[in-house]
């Protein structure tokens, strides 16, 4: 099975490719790569045909629907949502949507997944032989405010092993999806925590080859969002469009 080492080293030619593009007049890749060899899997899953239109009238008409009313904001606090106190290290999520004219986008339903402080899912598939936490399910909703604002309450994920090569971890981060004013505008990203050592070994933080588009996946630690006794404070702003747009998920993609 592949080492981390010839991982590592294909990391390191696609950055040197797109370092070269660059160089040569294109744009930066503020997307990552559909078929990008460290990330084994997008071998097998991206498109190789034409995008086909669909209707979205018809698609609503079969899609989830929900109300402002259905989102309580004590959805937002993952850590109450059992009898007893997730264990890990509490921490608080904040930031704003924006356009890309800086113009917040209010009344966005944003949900969030994560694993517990050990690096585990409350999913079937998961079978990382961590603990998982009989209070802590890690997942959560909350809609934004006129100022686009939005904030978590929640538990510092772990990293987690996968199984794209030998010895492969996750950093640890946070889901984000954002549904926009239907569900076929569902865009879905990751916040991850700065300084993390697994970023430079990780091929789909790495499948973005821009280290500034790589770089606003990164929540900041701000003292002041930080609650006394209580929660470490973390913010990072969601950006849906234009030149510095947050990276999302392609459709389909379940990492």
């Amino acid at each position: 099975m592949t080492t981390q080492s010839e991982i590592t080293a294909e990391i390191e030619a696609a950055e040197a490719d797109a370092a070269r593009r660059v160089a040569g007049g294109e744009l930066p890749a503020l997307q990552p790569r559909l078929d990008y060899p460290a990330y084994r899997s997008t071998g097998l899953r991206h498109p190789t045909h034409e995008l086909m239109r669909a209707d979205p009238e018809e698609i609503e008409r079969v899609s989830p629907t929900f109300g402002h009313s259905d989102v309580n904001v004590l959805e937002s606090d993952l850590t109450i949502q059992h009898a007893g106190e997730p264990i890990g290290e509490r921490i608080t999520v904040s930031g704003r949507v924006l356009d890309g004219e800086g113009r917040p986008v209010r009344g966005q339903l944003i949900e969030v997944w994560q694993a517990n402080s050990a690096g585990r899912y409350v999913h079937k598939r998961d079978q990382h032989p961590a603990p998982l936490d009989p209070n802590f399910s890690g997942v959560g909703r909350a809609i934004t405010g006129d100022d686009g604002g939005y904030r978590f309450t929640t538990i510092r994920p772990g990293p987690y092993p996968w199984l794209n090569h030998v010895n492969a971890w996750r950093p640890a981060h946070i889901h984000f999806s954002l549904f926009g004013t239907a569900f076929t505008q569902r865009l879905i990203t990751q916040m991850y925590f700065p300084g993390d050592p697994l970023f430079a070994l990780d091929p789909i933080y790495q499948s973005i080859t821009d280290p500034a588009a790589r770089a606003r996946l990164l929540g900041h630690y701000t003292h002041d969002d930080s609650v006394p006794e209580f929660s470490l404070g973390y913010r990072w702003d969601i950006v849906l469009t234009g030149p510095r747009a947050t990276w999302m998920e392609a459709e389909g993609s379940d990492v």
